[in-house]
């Protein structure tokens, strides 16, 4: 069983920044795939973006538009989201995942094995 620890969310003025990271318990193939999801009260949870060991990518949602970079450390078991320019619109929880690499696309919310419990990002106008 991996176990998924998020941190670096809070509260931020709009245009400002905040950094996402996000550790796995161990390496398994199963984490080979880590990405960032986000939720919002009333909506779905949708993807952000998401970097891979041997499948391409990274991967972004057409709604970061270049403000975010999802980045990968060396150990394979942390992965980071650097979000700049954040909008109002970017308030979420948002939640690390992580599946194997050939278990689907990587913006697919059902395909992913493991989650965190969610770190909160508000962005006031």
């Amino acid at each position: 069983q991996v176990t998924l620890m998020e941190s670096g969310g809070g509260l931020v003025q709009g245009g400002g920044s905040l950094t996402l990271s996000c550790t796995a318990s161990q390496y398994t193939f199963s984490t080979d795939t880590m990405a960032w999801f986000r939720q919002a009260p009333g909506k779905e949870r949708e993807f952000v973006a998401a970097i891979t060991q041997n499948a391409g990518g990274p991967y972004y949602a057409n709604f970061v538009r270049g403000r975010f970079s999802i980045s990968r450390a060396r150990t394979e078991r942390k992965v980071t989201l650097q979000m700049n320019s954040l909008e109002p619109e970017d308030t979420a929880t948002y939640y690390c995942a992580t599946k194997s690499d050939y278990s689907g696309p990587v913006d697919a919310t059902s395909k992913y094995t493991y989650w965190g419990q969610g770190t909160q990002v508000t962005v006031s106008s």
